[in-house]
C-alpha cells in the first residue's frame, strides 16, 4: 500500500472513531423510546409545551426557502424531524437560562424509515452563539436558554430545529439506580478520579456526602448511579476525552440492554424519576403521537461535530475546539444526517466559516 493510500486509510479510520463517540445524553433518547408507552400516564410530570422557544429561534432565509420548496428539495431535508437534546449540569432545578450545557446533541428522525441519527456538537466548539458573537457552543444555552441554543444550531449548521428536550444532570444517576446499576471493569488509575468526581457530582444533585460509597479496588464490579455517572465524567487519565467517551459507551450500552429487558414496574420508576427532570417544547399530544410509533424507531449512526478539528486558545473564549474548514464540516454534517443531497452552505454559513478562520489565524490556532 502506498504512503498516500495509508494516509487516506488512516484518516478514514480516525473519522470512523470520531463518529462513534457517544455522550451521556444519548440515554435520554433510548429511554424515550423504551418507556414511551408509559408516557400517556405520566405526561404531567414533564415540563411540556414550551413551543415559544422554538418559534423564537430564527432560521436562515436560505434554509427556509429550501424547506418551503417541496418540489425541488435539493438539500433533502424534507421528511426529517430535527430535535435538539441538551444535558445541563444544573446545581438546582433550573433547566433554562443560566444552566450550563455539558452536552449538545442533534437527533434527526427520518419520518419514513424511523431511523434516528445522533450528532453531538462538542460543547467547546467555537461558534457564532446565535447573536453574532463568537464563543464556545455551551455558552449559548447559559446566555439565552433553549431559544438561543437552538438559534445557534440553526444559524451555524443550516438547520431547522423542530423541538428540544433538556434534562438535568440527576436523570442519569436515577436511571442507573432504577435499573440496578451497571457492571464496569475499573482500573487502578481510575479509582482516585472516580471517587473524587463523586464528591462534586453528589453536591451538584443534592446527594449527602455521607451517602457516597467509594470504589476501593480495581476489577469488574457493579456501580451505582452516582459511581457510574462519576465514572463517565473522568477525563484526566490516559486518552483524555476520547477515553471518557469510551467509558460513556460502556455505561450506555449496558443501560440500553437493561432498559430493553426491564419489567413494567422498573420502567414506571424510571418515568417517575426522569420526567420531572425534563423540559421540552413538545406538547402532550405530540409526545403521545411519538409514543404510539415508538416500536418503529431504531437508533442509527452516531457522530460528533466538527468532524475535522483542532484545539487551541481563541482569545476570550479560551481553550476551544475549532473546525478545520468550517463550511466543509457543515457539508459533511448534512451528508451524515440527510444522506445524498445537493447541499451548498448558505451565505450565512460561509460568512461564519470566514470569521472562524480569521479568528483562528489571529490567535495562531
Amino acid at each position: 500500500m502506498s504512503d498516500a493510500n495509508r494516509r487516506k486509510s488512516g484518516r478514514k479510520r480516525a473519522r470512523r472513531r470520531k463518529r462513534r463517540i457517544l455522550f451521556a445524553i444519548e440515554i435520554v433518547v433510548i429511554l424515550f423510546l423504551v418507556v414511551a408507552l408509559f408516557v400517556v400516564y405520566k405526561l404531567d410530570l414533564a415540563d411540556t409545551g414550551n413551543k415559544k422557544d422554538v418559534e423564537m429561534a430564527t432560521v436562515n432565509d436560505e434554509v427556509q426557502a429550501q424547506i418551503e420548496d417541496k418540489e425541488n428539495d435539493l438539500w433533502n431535508m424534507d421528511g426529517y424531524t430535527n430535535i435538539a437534546l441538551f444535558g445541563v449540569d444544573s446545581r438546582d432545578t433550573n433547566l433554562g437560562k443560566g444552566a450550563r450545557t455539558d452536552t449538545i446533541m442533534i437527533a434527526s428522525l427520518n419520518n419514513k424509515t424511523g431511523e434516528v441519527k445522533l450528532c453531538s456538537v462538542f460543547r467547546d466548539t467555537y461558534l457564532n452563539i446565535g447573536n453574532d458573537t463568537y464563543n464556545k457552543a455551551n455558552s449559548a444555552y447559559s446566555a439565552g436558554g433553549p431559544t438561543q441554543a437552538m438559534q445557534m444550531l440553526n444559524t451555524n449548521l443550516d438547520l431547522q430545529i423542530d423541538g428540544y428536550v433538556t434534562v438535568g444532570f440527576k436523570a442519569l444517576v436515577d436511571t442507573i439506580d432504577d435499573l440496578g446499576g451497571v457492571e464496569v471493569n475499573i482500573t487502578e488509575e481510575e479509582i482516585h478520579f472516580l471517587n473524587d468526581y463523586q464528591i462534586g457530582t453528589a453536591e451538584a444533585i443534592g446527594i449527602k456526602q455521607s451517602d457516597i460509597v467509594n470504589v476501593k479496588s480495581a476489577g469488574l464490579q457493579t456501580l451505582n448511579g452516582l459511581q457510574a455517572t462519576s465514572y463517565c465524567r473522568i477525563r484526566y487519565t490516559k486518552g483524555d476525552d476520547f477515553k471518557r467517551a469510551e467509558r460513556q459507551r460502556t455505561v450506555l450500552t449496558q443501560l440500553a440492554e437493561k432498559a430493553m429487558s426491564a419489567d413494567v414496574s422498573t420502567l414506571n420508576d424510571i418515568v417517575d424519576d426522569v420526567f420531572p427532570l425534563c423540559s421540552t417544547s413538545f406538547s402532550k399530544d405530540e409526545i403521545m403521537e411519538y409514543a404510539v410509533k415508538a416500536a418503529t424507531y431504531k437508533l442509527g449512526e452516531q457522530s460528533g461535530f466538527p468532524f475535522e478539528r483542532s484545539t487551541g486558545t481563541m482569545g476570550k473564549a479560551g481553550s476551544s475546539v475549532v473546525a478545520d474548514n468550517f463550511s466543509q464540516n457543515v457539508i459533511e454534517l448534512h451528508q451524515f444526517l440527510f444522506g445524498d443531497s445537493d447541499y451548498t452552505p448558505s451565505q450565512t454559513v460561509q460568512d461564519i466559516s470566514s470569521k472562524i478562520q480569521s479568528d483562528r489565524t489571529k490567535n495562531g490556532v
